[in-house]
């Protein structure tokens, strides 16, 4: 009898084992499928329907999205926006009847993006990169797909260059940076070589762009930022990129890299945000530089973007932020990479040619012709340029001025040598 009990008992217990494994099986399969769920809803709603889609050499697909179909507006406030197909101001008067014949022939042979060998996006429509399930998936989020962590700036006021390293890298981000302030500002202007760094970690990136900043550097902070970057995390490869970003709370909730929210409304169908830029610099050889443009029209109130000599790309609509509504406080231009202190030592990444500044053109990376936009809308030369970096042993930044570079500094270093261990 009791042998008959302890027989049922123990089929009984074998039953709910494997009722409860299949249970967990089943919650674990069920768990990368809500995941993959997510992806592709957010896939869909990046990736519009396109007119024409062209394969870049490098494997990306650029797709030729309707100028009205841009992820722009799917921001409830963009709704019925009339999109501003051109700005009523113009620092270098761009529009003016005279300049636009000389500017778009100048243009012609200026800049290359990777994909244009294999075509270009027709008239009404604007190159927008595809993202890819693998680009989302590397994300920690699909949330934080395309944004930068909350802890990317410094006040290049406050900490010393002789700040205790730990401090320093609190972050995981490092700058070497030239900066104005004290005005109001109403854009930014600068022409600087491009290269490939070599980045050590995946999660690492190094970039060298212009930031239009306004508001604390708390919690309310404003900023449009431009040029270019190798980002392995972000693009899945170690190519260097045009690149755009936004945000107006300090990269918490708002704004992303280039057209991966709704936000900057882009206008031209030449240059892909996000898409490869090629050539590039090569130390002791040929250098290849681009110039970025970023102003306020001060009439509609949006923030415009200009790529090179004449490739007006598009805006930034003003309502998308608090400070920058009106004008910004400070401008910056350098470097920036993360350093996520592989195995307890600083990284290898490189900022820039990953060269010291002191080597000079043709060695290092350069900012040259640094401008600001004042109130009349005039293009004029920074006064009091600071400089700022938090190791100048592992990156640097070094300003001078001439007839022929204006205001100009070099920038980067290797990271991680015998001085920066």
């Amino acid at each position: 009898m009791a042998a008959a009990y302890f027989s049922r008992n123990r089929l009984r217990l074998g039953f709910l084992f494997v009722v409860l494994g299949v249970c967990l099986l089943s919650c674990a399969a069920r768990q990368p499928s809500t995941q993959k769920l997510k992806v592709h809803k957010h896939l869909k709603r990046l990736n519009k329907k396109p007119v024409k889609t062209i394969q870049s050499p490098d494997g990306d697909f650029i797709d030729c999205v309707h100028i009205t179909q841009q992820p722009a507006f799917d921001h409830p406030f963009l709704k019925d926006h009339k999109i501003q197909m051109r700005p009523n101001y113009h620092p270098e008067g761009l529009y003016d009847d005279n300049k636009v014949k000389t500017e778009s022939n100048e243009r012609e042979n200026s800049i290359k993006q990777l994909w244009h060998v294999n075509g270009m996006c027709p008239e009404d429509t604007i190159p927008i990169r595809r993202t890819k399930e693998d680009d989302v998936l590397r994300a920690s989020s699909v949330k934080r797909y395309g944004k930068k962590k909350h802890t990317s700036i410094v006040d290049p006021r406050i900490i010393p260059k002789s700040a205790d390293p730990d401090l320093v890298n609190e972050s995981g981000h490092q700058h070497a940076i030239a900066y104005v302030e004290g005005e109001k500002f109403y854009g930014a202007k600068a022409t600087m070589n491009v290269w490939e760094p070599k980045i050590q970690q995946p999660n690492e990136f190094s970039l060298s762009q212009i930031w239009i900043l306004g508001g604390s550097f708390g919690e309310d902070l404003n900023s449009i930022e431009a040029g270019w970057q190798v980002s392995p995390d972000l693009y899945g490869d170690n190519n260097t990129r045009l690149f755009t970003y936004w945000t107006s709370d300090a990269y918490q909730a708002t704004g992303c890299y280039n057209l991966l929210c709704s936000g900057f409304i882009q206008i031209n169908n030449n240059i892909a945000m996000g898409a490869s830029i090629s050539p590039v610099s090569a130390y002791r050889n040929s250098q290849y530089d681009i110039s970025i443009l970023v102003w306020k029209d001060q009439k509609e109130g949006n923030w415009w973007m200009q790529f090179g000599n004449g490739y007006v790309l598009g805006y930034w609509p003003s309502f998308l932020f608090s400070y920058l509504a009106d004008s910004a406080s400070m401008i910056e231009w350098g470097g920036e990479v993360v350093n996520s202190e592989p195995d307890g030592q600083h990284t290898t990444t490189q900022m820039g040619s990953g060269r010291f500044p002191e080597e000079g053109f043709g060695k290092a990376s350069y900012f040259r012709n640094i401008q600001v936009v004042d109130k009349e809308n005039n293009l004029k030369a920074p006064k009091e340029i600071g400089t700022f970096t938090e190791q100048s042993n592992c990156y640097d930044v070094q300003t001078g001025s001439n007839s022929d570079w204006g205001h100009y500094f070099y920038y980067g270093g290797p990271g991680k040598n015998p001085n920066c261990p």
